[in-house]
């Protein structure tokens, strides 16, 4: 395509050289594109029908002109002027060939542009919760943005692969709610599991690993934990304003240390998990950004201030 813009504009340069076009004539911005039908040739322009009215020709007599003023090439086998005055152009057999030899050349490199030479990209994708393992429409997401994260790099773009990582949300509290209690199932106390607790297998499994790590020494009783709570669901309550209830109350008998202990061990597990099921099917992200240090690190009261500074606020 570059190579047929040059014939273009050298033939555009030779028709204004000899008087056949005004010297001031602007060139529109044509295109140069693959035709439709095999029959038209492999490429076809506009050039003379946004030309024609400027240049004062009927388009296919411009079109003629242009034609009839390119130069030889080796990489054109065939040019013909189509309906009210398209351009179409048919590529020659060797010119065919040397692109497959450069492929064979290039190998997988072919077609890549040269790295770092287009602006830097961050490609945020998958960013599930780490309140458990992925599912199928988790893993569409990860190759879906894996392959847009290649492409993005393959034509020149410096991408960095990002996942954002949800640890401030309720969501992962209902989770370290949900190991806690699990817990205490292995320490022999069982504890009235919420409605909208995380069920599934694997929190059982993180409350193992916390308990063979800390022993007992998270461990309350029952009574503490449930007494004065608002009723669940299935209890003829709400289960939201129960579950917010027993978060609150992990905290208060936990302790900030603490609790941050329960809720690290779930999120830990979960991350780790992650990552291995992303690995397995060759996704590997460059950063795993952490909601939460938006805060712990200042970052949401310096974005504030900035606003503010410039008068926003």
């Amino acid at each position: 395509k570059e190579h047929l813009r040059e014939l273009v504009a050298q033939s555009l340069l030779d028709l204004r050289r000899h008087g056949k076009l005004p010297q001031d004539l602007a060139v529109p911005d044509y295109v140069i594109e693959r035709t439709k039908s095999r029959e038209h040739g492999d490429y076809a322009t506009n050039i003379a029908l946004l030309l024609a009215k400027a240049a004062g020709l009927p388009p296919r007599e411009l079109a003629q002109q242009l034609v009839a003023n390119f130069g030889e090439t080796q990489h054109v086998s065939k040019v013909e002027i189509a309906g009210p005055g398209f351009i179409n152009f048919k590529i020659s057999q060797p010119c065919r060939l040397a692109t497959i030899r450069r492929i064979f050349e290039q190998g997988a490199e072919f077609g890549r542009q040269e790295p770092a030479s287009r602006e830097s990209v961050t490609v945020e994708f998958v960013s599930a919760n780490p309140n458990g393992p992925l599912h199928v429409g988790h893993g569409r997401g990860a190759a879906y943005g894996a392959t847009v994260a290649n492409l993005l790099e393959a034509v020149g773009h410096k991408v960095q692969r990002e996942y954002y990582v949800n640890d401030a949300g309720r969501q992962m509290d209902i989770l370290a709610v949900s190991v806690w209690l699990r817990y205490h199932e292995l320490s022999g106390i069982n504890v009235r599991f919420p409605d909208n607790g995380y069920k599934g297998d694997y929190v059982s499994e993180i409350a193992r690993a916390l308990r063979a790590k800390e022993g007992d020494r998270l461990r309350h009783n029952a009574f503490e934990i449930t007494d004065g709570l608002p009723a669940d669901e299935s209890q003829g309550g709400d289960k939201e304003l129960h579950v917010d209830a027993l978060i609150a109350r992990a905290r208060q008998l936990l302790g900030d240390t603490d609790y941050r202990v329960v809720f690290d061990a779930g999120l830990t597990w979960c991350l780790a998990d992650i990552r291995n099921d992303l690995l397995g099917f060759g996704v590997v992200h460059d950063n795993f950004f952490s909601e939460r240090s938006l805060v712990t690190d200042g970052y949401v009261p310096r974005a504030i201030q900035v606003l503010r500074d410039n008068g926003h606020l």
